[in-house]
């Protein structure tokens, strides 16, 4: 009897979507920190544009793959609206540097 070799079929899908999911949230991080930064808690309305938008397209593109990634960042993007208000609260505990020129918003 010859043996036969046992062919699984793999789905990396929720891997790929997983690592993608990983890496925007990691990406998101800094981006929230420096738009802090620079821009203070006014930043907040770009968080909820580009939130807005990437899930608008999400509805809209036809790639399953696109849209869940899409999604994924537009709900990052929402998510930094209220780190940047926490970011603010960091910056006031001295956990993070203070914008120099931007002192009297600390007070």
């Amino acid at each position: 009897m010859k043996r036969q070799a046992i062919c699984l079929k793999m789905n990396i899908t929720g891997i790929i979507i997983g690592l993608a999911t990983f890496l925007t949230i990691g990406l998101f991080h800094p981006i929230v920190i420096k738009a802090e930064y620079y821009f203070g808690r006014r930043c907040w309305w770009a968080f909820l544009l580009t939130g807005l938008a990437c899930l608008g397209l999400s509805l809209v593109v036809h790639s399953e793959h696109a849209s869940i990634l899409l999604g994924v960042i537009g709900f990052s993007a929402l998510w930094g609206i209220l780190e940047v208000f926490q970011q603010h609260k960091r910056v006031q505990r001295g956990w993070f540097p203070m914008n120099p020129k931007r002192k009297d918003e600390y007070k």
